[in-house]
This record gives C-alpha cells, sequence and structure tokens, in this order.
C-alpha cells in the first residue's frame, strides 16, 4: 500500500490524505479539528469524514472519528480517553455499525477504553453484536435468532465471539520511544525520492531528531519567518491586484482538490493524481519551496 498526504489549508488547518493498496481497495479522508481547554483537561474533537472503497466488490464505507480528552494537564499523570459514538455505513449494501466509546472516569464502574456496539442490515434487523477495547481488541458474535421480548426488549441469540482485530504485541523498550508503536517510529525515516516538501526534509525537525537542540531552534525561527514573509507577498499581491481590479488566484493545493462528496452531498479534498508520476520521473518542479 501507499499513501501521500497535503496540508491543503493553514487557516483552519486541514489534512487531505490518500490511500491505496493493491487489493485492490482506496481510502480518503479529510482531517481537522477544534479544541476545548478547560484547565484539567483538553478536549480534541476531529472533523472530516473518512472513506474506504473495496473496487472489487463496491463496499464503500464511511465513518467520522470520536473525541479524545487529555486528563491532567496541569496537575498529576497525563493519561487519554477515546469517546462517544462512531457510526460506520456501508454505501453499497447500507449495512450500519453503530460503536459506542464509554468515557472513563474514576467513579464509573465500567472498565477503561470499553467499546460496545451493533450492526444491522439495511432493514435495521440486528446481525452482530460487538465489543472490546479501543487500545486491545474487538469481538464480534453473529446473531442466530431473535426470542420472545422479555421485559418489553427483544432477547436474541449469539453464536460464539470472534476475533475481528486484535493489538499486535507491544515492544519492550516501548516507553523509550513515547510508546510509539514500530511504524510510527519509522514514519521519520529519510527517503530520498520523495517530494522536495515531504515533511522528513524539515530541517528543524531533523535537528531535533538528532538532539541538536539548540540549531533545531534556530531552524523553527527561521522557516517561520519564511511562511510569513511568503503569506505577506500573498496578501500584496491581492491587494495590487484589487487595486487594478483584477482577481487574484487563491492558494490551490499541488496534489489535491475540492470535490462534491457523492455520500455526504458537502465538499471534501480528494486526490486527483500526478505525485506518483512525479515521483517515477523524479520532477518536483511543481512543487513550492518551503523549506
Amino acid at each position: 500500500w501507499r499513501a501521500v498526504s497535503e496540508q491543503v489549508s493553514h487557516h483552519p488547518p486541514i489534512v487531505a490524505q490518500h490511500v491505496e493498496g493493491v487489493y485492490p481497495w482506496e481510502s480518503w479522508q479529510e482531517f481537522s479539528m477544534s479544541s476545548k481547554f478547560r484547565g484539567k483537561y483538553l478536549q480534541i474533537i476531529p472533523l472530516g469524514l473518512a472513506h474506504l472503497r473495496f473496487n472489487n466488490t463496491g463496499n464503500h464505507y464511511t465513518w467520522r472519528k470520536v473525541s479524545t480528552t487529555v486528563h491532567n494537564m496541569i496537575v498529576g499523570k497525563l493519561w487519554l480517553d477515546n469517546h462517544g459514538e462512531m457510526e460506520i455505513i456501508n454505501h453499497h449494501t447500507g449495512d450500519k455499525c453503530c460503536l459506542k466509546f464509554i468515557p472513563y472516569s474514576y467513579f464509573s464502574r465500567e472498565i477503561p477504553k470499553k467499546v460496545t456496539g451493533y450492526v444491522v442490515d439495511r432493514d435495521g434487523e440486528f446481525k452482530w453484536f460487538l465489543t472490546g477495547m479501543w487500545d486491545e481488541k474487538m469481538e464480534a458474535c453473529r446473531v442466530v435468532s431473535q426470542s420472545a421480548v422479555r421485559n418489553g426488549k427483544p432477547v436474541y441469540e449469539t453464536d460464539s465471539s470472534k476475533v475481528l482485530w486484535k493489538r499486535s504485541p507491544v515492544n519492550p523498550e516501548a516507553e523509550r520511544y513515547y510508546n510509539f508503536t514500530e511504524l510510527a517510529c519509522q514514519l521519520n525515516e529519510r527517503e530520498d525520492a520523495v517530494s522536495t516538501t515531504d515533511s522528513r526534509h524539515r530541517p528543524d525537525q531533523r535537528l531535533m531528531e538528532e538532539g541538536k537542540w539548540d540549531e533545531a531552534n534556530n531552524e523553527k525561527v527561521r522557516l517561520e519567518e519564511k511562511q510569513r514573509a511568503a503569506r505577506r507577498h500573498r496578501e500584496n499581491e491581492a491587494a495590487l491586484a484589487a487595486e487594478r481590479g483584477a482577481e487574484y488566484p487563491a492558494y490551490e493545493a499541488t496534489w489535491f482538490s475540492r470535490e462534491r462528496d457523492e455520500q455526504t452531498k458537502g465538499h471534501i479534498y480528494r486526490y486527483k493524481g500526478g505525485y506518483w508520476e512525479a515521483k517515477e520521473a523524479q520532477d518536483w518542479s511543481m512543487s513550492p519551496d518551503i523549506f
């Protein structure tokens, strides 16, 4: 599989992503977020929709991420919790999966990180029940039959549970690497054939990773001033165009374009192609100078 991401907006910050695999399948999403700081905790509310489509079957899924809260921001040991409701829809079959990430508190009887849910078909009939923990594993039981109503609620008979997903074993030295997974640790590995705007080329980040803190701080200041200068240049160009009565073109992403979403009828950034071809030819002439 391969992936390409681009920051398509600075205010508000929005990242667009396109991923494709050999099965064949493809996934795309637009990610932004809002946040709430309440002194003791920070709540992060993801915005944007994620898509996943299997091209050989036509199954097309969409979902939105749940909220994350970081607790003990000022005093105590930091810990985070994912909570909220997630609805995963298969637009090809009409099936729907509803998951509830149960918020944890010290006064709750629920186990931490618990997730429960169910799957219904297009007619609303229950097909699966799901349970698990968002950082360990998820299991599912298929509904075999529905028996008589008891206390005003239907009773379902299910077969034995099966594991849908299980977390890979944690590296014994994970705490030394901020508990990152092996993939997360490798994301900033150098690769020479990528775009000149690839974040792995960002000099202040590379210097920080090498432990050169003072040089990293100096580079960060230089990059930020370079960004401010570029913004001032665009603002001046726009002002001159306005004086002439001309229209100044808005900033456009390099690899993504904003399109109408067929599922939500809204708009989303979609990959417009060209990155892999540019990588093959090693032609990055369309990439801006950002570093």
